[in-house]
């Protein structure tokens, strides 16, 4: 896989736009950021950067030869999702249930349910640039 054009387009817009979903959820849906016991500078730093971690993870996600054999892209890039959303959400909720004191099953399922779809949109994002940007000098090869 070579990376071109399209790969870091579909890298940066798709963590963006998941940074922003993120940022609307838990800043100001939920204000979760108010729990925050250090600077929020470097919370919203630290998650900008994990925000391009995940975009890039996504990208090879739907890139890896498993995933090739879906050979609709808006499938692949919806199966993705699900499948990076739902794996960052058990990440986060390992990490998380040290430090959180009431979870229940319904916060537990609307977060799952919130962390798929968020990841399933830049997965989307991620499938509609690789449909609609061309890079001539790979397709010639």
């Amino acid at each position: 896989m070579k990376l071109g054009i399209r790969f870091f387009l579909s890298w940066i817009l798709s963590a963006v736009i998941m940074f922003i979903l993120f940022y609307l959820w838990h800043g100001i849906f939920l204000n979760d950021f108010k729990r925050i016991q250090f600077p929020l500078s470097w919370f919203v730093t630290f998650a900008a950067f994990t925000y391009l971690i995940f975009g890039a993870g996504i990208y090879f996600l739907f890139e890896s030869s498993l995933m090739k054999k879906i050979e609709n892209y808006f499938l692949r890039g919806l199966f993705t999702g699900i499948i990076a959303g739902f794996s960052f959400f058990m990440i986060a909720t390992v990490v998380n249930i040290s430090i959180t004191k009431h979870l229940s099953i319904s916060h537990l399922s609307v977060d799952c349910i919130w962390q798929i779809s968020e990841q399933t949109i830049g997965a989307l994002v991620i499938t509609l640039l690789k449909v609609t940007v061309r890079e001539p000098h790979l397709e010639e090869a």
